[in-house]
């Protein structure tokens, strides 16, 4: 049998935070970073036009720019997602493939820079058929970013 590369991206990173901006715009927040905005359920999101830095602030369910945050595992609590399609749009976030970033602490917000590259994510939806064959990294990616119409998605067409 063959030897194959590990690959780091494969191990679940339990400890550090890490935001990811998924394809459709959906944002995933890991635990450790959910735990940095003291796992609100509500937040609002902020930009930053000159130096290209987003942030997430915890907002009172009451804000008029809240945003839901939804679990996203269902196992228990974990992951955290926020649908902000329409942010991403509007503010031009490259979002071709997954990514996740290292975010970090800035004024009691959660804040990711975006002229940084960020960790593209693969996941591996087709299993291999054999020992031999090696997957593509997984990540813990919740089943949001391959539906068509996300259930709290913000530009679901209610007419």
């Amino acid at each position: 049998m063959p030897f194959e590369v590990f690959d780091k991206r494969m191990t679940p990173l339990a400890k550090a935070p890490s935001v990811t901006i998924q394809k459709r715009g959906v944002i995933s927040l890991n635990k450790a970073a959910h735990d940095l905005m003291s796992n609100a359920e509500t937040i609002e999101l902020l930009f930053d036009r000159d130096r290209q830095v987003m942030a997430l602030r915890v907002a009172d369910d009451s804000s008029p720019h809240a945003y839901a945050v939804r679990n996203g595992s269902k196992r228990g609590p974990g992951q955290a997602i926020v649908s902000a399609t329409a942010f991403t749009q509007h503010y031009g976030t490259d979002t071709t493939a997954t990514r996740r970033w290292k975010p970090f602490v800035e004024d009691g917000m959660l804040c990711v820079d975006l002229t940084e590259a960020g960790t593209v994510i693969t996941g591996n939806r087709t299993k291999p058929t054999t020992l031999t064959e090696s997957a593509e990294p997984a990540e813990e990616i919740d089943a949001v970013d391959f539906q068509e119409n996300p259930a709290g998605d913000d530009t679901t067409n209610h007419s």
